[in-house]
């Protein structure tokens, strides 16, 4: 049996305006499949766990349920479908949106004027257990979870284990930037990139960019 990182990308798309998924459907890459679409939260709590996809991408306001929208659906349908996992689409950006539907267990939040690429990239890094932010909403949404934990930051000996290099890129990737647009921002390659990522994971002897935006998190680091 092949593990989970070799099976292919499938997910649900649940949204209660049946344009939207039908372009959202359109626009996915092609190595995306979808199992199907929901547009209440019963619907796509049943088609969840009947389906079990890899990714279900999810708004964060929907009806049906007990008014709960997108955080409901995560809730109710985790422990059926445990290797699930959500990333949420809305239109809004709103602080309180975004933590509800985080705090419940989505992966991921990025706004509906990301492009069907962006999606797709987003759906793809979300199934490899990374924590995907619209690079606009990441800052305020790390800055929420850090007050909330009420922590200050540590000059710890993990930290001093980086360089300033490698720091700039830890919290770029750690607020949700794909490698191409911590290139971009810093003047360096994609390969670069790469290797101070894999650099700073062995120093901080932390396994994925999940576990490097909680670390960071925890320092208020961001």
């Amino acid at each position: 049996m092949s593990s989970p990182e070799n099976r292919e990308l499938t997910v649900v798309i649940v949204d209660d305006h049946s344009i939207f998924r039908s372009g959202l459907r359109a626009d996915l890459a092609d190595d995306i499949r979808v199992l199907g679409e929901a547009a209440t939260v019963d619907e796509a709590v049943d088609l969840v766990v009947a389906t079990g996809p890899r990714v279900v991408l999810l708004d964060v306001h929907l009806p049906g349920g007990a008014g709960g929208g997108g955080a409901e659906v995560i809730r109710r349908a985790a422990q059926q479908a445990p290797n699930t996992r959500f990333l949420a689409l809305s239109v809004s950006d709103a602080a309180d949106d975004v933590v509800t539907v985080i705090r419940s267990g989505a992966r991921g939040y990025i706004t509906k004027s990301a492009s069907g690429a962006d999606v797709s990239d987003a759906a793809r890094r979300v199934a490899e257990g990374d924590a995907v932010f619209s690079p606009r909403l990441a800052g305020f949404v790390l800055d929420a979870f850090g007050a909330v934990s009420g922590e200050t930051a540590e000059a710890s000996d993990e930290l001093d284990r980086l360089s300033a290099r490698e720091q700039e890129v830890m919290r770029l990737i750690a607020r949700g930037y794909a490698y191409k647009e911590v290139a971009t921002s810093l003047f360096i390659s994609v390969k670069t990139v790469e290797t101070h990522v894999s650099s700073v994971l062995r120093k901080l002897q932390l396994s994925s960019r999940h576990e490097l935006t909680a670390w960071a998190l925890e320092r208020k680091l961001l």
